[in-house]
């Protein structure tokens, strides 16, 4: 059915380029919008007949008499995926119409069917978005959800995971990025949608690993062309009602990962993750307790040796040191926190004690 909305976008848009009054009717012949505003809510009993039959009718003056609420002109059906949805019609002399009428009947059906597509389009986000709230809420599913994921009819077989993406700057593309999204993973999404203002959710099958990081990687190259994203990617999990592991997985990528960090997976930050969940007094006295007698120097001397795997000749190249000046740093940070950074275990605490910082 054509909405009031509709019929009066319609009536202006037509108008402005046909200068001719013209009207727009439901399957009932009332008047939804017109030229002449006090002819709308009124029923018209030519567009009521077309409705019923199907067919176009012309009304000259001789044929008013037979008709109730009409004017002279041509009523004309309108379609919407071969059923029809509404009448237009064109008020004038039948003669003078025979030229437009066609062009305005095809022009209307265009509006239709862009404006109902849209609109199916957006009830079906709007639906997504709401199966996908209720799936990462954590609470039980309603009927409805429930019915909405047996009517997918998933392989038993499938496994999911979920993308978030967040939209740094112009979050007025993110409908474009959503049917970027869906045509990218044609055939693998099952829901996607707006989790927050600046975030897209994708609830998609999961795909081989070197696949999946192909595809990732091609659709960050093509979405940062216009906007300026980052990625979180969660964990796989088996089944459509584990999805709120994989959203919180791809939530804490997004939360842990490095802000110029584009492309962040989950198992990236798994660790850091963990430990940040930690009361934050806890993290603050750990970080405190081996990191306090250390300098920036120091400290930044302690990022780049990790950054380079603690090989001493690449980590000397990258600061632009000697290595013997590097080798008297290490030492003064082992005398300073009595933990040796050439020692496995010794370094795993104070690298998390930087990443713990950060």
């Amino acid at each position: 059915m054509i909405t009031k909305q509709l019929a009066e976008e319609i009536v202006e848009q037509t108008m402005i380029r046909l200068n001719r009054n013209l009207n727009v009717m439901d399957t009932n012949g009332m008047i939804l919008a017109s030229g002449e505003t006090e002819r709308i809510e009124k029923i018209h009993e030519a567009a009521a007949q077309v409705a019923k039959s199907g067919e176009t009718l012309w009304i000259k003056e001789t044929d008013l008499a037979a008709w109730h609420g009409v004017k002279p002109g041509v009523n004309l059906p309108i379609y919407f995926q071969e059923k029809l949805v509404g009448v237009i019609g064109i008020t004038g002399n039948p003669e003078e119409l025979k030229e437009i009428s066609t062009l305005v009947q095809l022009t209307t059906e265009m509006m239709v069917h862009q404006s109902l597509i849209t609109s199916h389009i957006e009830w079906n986000r709007k639906r997504n978005e709401l199966i996908f709230d209720e799936l990462t809420s954590g609470n039980p599913l309603s009927a409805a959800v429930h019915e909405r994921i047996s009517q997918m009819r998933l392989d038993q077989n499938t496994s999911f995971i979920t993308l978030l993406i967040e939209i740094k700057k112009s979050p007025s593309l993110s409908r474009r990025i959503i049917e970027q999204l869906e045509s990218h993973f044609d055939g693998q999404t099952i829901v996607t949608g707006h989790s927050q203002l600046n975030e897209i959710f994708l609830l998609m099958k999961n795909d081989e690993p070197a696949k999946l990081q192909q595809k990732l990687t091609t659709l960050l190259q093509i979405l940062q062309k216009t906007a300026l994203v980052r990625m979180g990617v969660g964990v796989t999990v088996s089944s459509i009602l584990d999805t709120r592991t994989s959203y919180l997985a791809a939530k804490n990528a997004l939360d842990f990962g490095k802000p110029d960090q584009s492309l962040v997976y989950f198992e990236d930050v798994e660790l850091i993750a963990l430990l940040k969940h930690n009361p934050h007094v806890e993290l603050e006295n750990f970080t405190n307790r081996i990191l306090a007698d250390l300098n920036d120097s120091l400290c930044q001397t302690l990022v780049m040796y990790f950054m380079c795997n603690k090989n001493s000749a690449e980590t000397a190249d990258c600061l632009k040191v000697h290595r013997h000046t590097l080798s008297y740093r290490l030492k003064k940070i082992y005398d300073a926190t009595g933990l040796d950074p050439t020692n496995f275990q010794d370094a795993v605490v104070l690298h998390l004690a930087l990443t713990l910082r950060d």
